[in-house]
């Protein structure tokens, strides 16, 4: 099987799918201990409990109190966790919509994606968390503002604090493009989609997304594309029982021998000894993935 992909539902009034509870209320998907990806944005803030987060192949030891922020299609799970307690913030991309400046936050953070607060900062985090919360519990006019305004300050706080790069100077609508394009390889299988395919789907031509992308990231589009491919073989080696011939259909590739030949290029290593040496590996969890909670707020649903 391939990685469960998890959706979000969110029964709470905001005009904007975004839901905001503990990992109690949430049940057992909000911690789940085998490899997955969402399809929406995860902040979580983890107030005690002892473990590792693992995103993208590198376990973070839980040294609470811990933000992380786990970007829509990246694996990641919970590996022997115990006693968590703290706060999952779950919304989609429509939440983000005219807050361009929370997006770029949120993949500026992602890109080291667990990070230990200092006492201070972790006290204001959680206030901001409640504050979120009691606006969620009870709307008004502009709730949604409200609630993105909060998150905005939250995570300007932390990549402040804790030493995020700042924003590219490239803006406006190259930039906006460029983001658009590494959101498609982001999206499960977007490593296979070829340069034609993407400027098709963005509706540019090849020339003027090559142009936009090595403007704002110094790389260019088939790079990115490879990158997003190798890493995704990554995610499935190490995360999936799919043999190499089955991973090498689902990236795209006509046969298992130019997916080998692929992957040692880009890796240094086969597919083969890098799934042996993977650190952490898929072990069926009984009935996890078919678990609904019923949370106050919204939640997970299995894809």
């Amino acid at each position: 099987m391939s990685l469960p992909l998890h959706r979000l539902t969110t029964p709470q009034p905001l005009s904007a799918p975004f839901a905001i509870d503990t990992f109690a209320a949430l049940g057992p998907l909000s911690h789940a201990p085998f490899p997955h990806r969402h399809t929406f944005y995860e902040v979580v803030l983890v107030r005690a409990g002892g473990g590792a987060h693992v995103v993208d192949l590198a376990a973070y030891p839980l040294e609470p109190p811990q933000l992380a922020v786990v970007l829509p299609g990246r694996a990641h799970h919970w590996q022997d966790a115990v006693d968590l307690h703290g706060w999952l913030i779950l919304f989609s991309e429509e939440f983000l919509a005219g807050c361009p400046r929370v997006r770029d936050l949120l993949h500026l953070l992602g890109h080291r994606p667990c990070r230990t607060l200092s006492p201070d900062l972790a006290e204001e985090a959680f206030g901001l968390v409640e504050r979120m919360r009691q606006e969620c519990a009870e709307p008004a006019a502009d709730s949604l503002g409200v609630v993105q305004s909060y998150l905005r300050v939250l995570l300007t706080k932390a990549a402040r604090v804790t030493g995020a790069l700042t924003p590219p100077g490239a803006t406006g609508q190259r930039a906006e493009l460029a983001g658009r394009f590494l959101d498609l390889l982001t999206a499960p299988r977007g490593g296979a989609l070829s340069v034609r395919e993407c400027a098709a789907a963005l509706g540019v031509s090849q020339g003027y997304l090559g142009e936009a992308v090595r403007d704002v990231t110094g790389r260019s589009p088939g790079e990115l594309i490879r990158h997003a491919r190798t890493v995704e073989a990554m995610r499935l080696l190490a995360g999936t029982r799919l043999s190499i011939a089955q991973i090498a259909r689902e990236l795209g590739f006509a046969d298992q021998a130019y997916f080998c030949r692929f992957f040692r290029r880009e890796t240094g290593s086969s597919a083969g000894e890098f799934r042996r040496a993977a650190s952490w590996t898929w072990a069926p969890v009984e009935n996890t993935t078919n678990t609904r909670s019923r949370p106050s707020n919204g939640g997970y649903a299995p894809l």
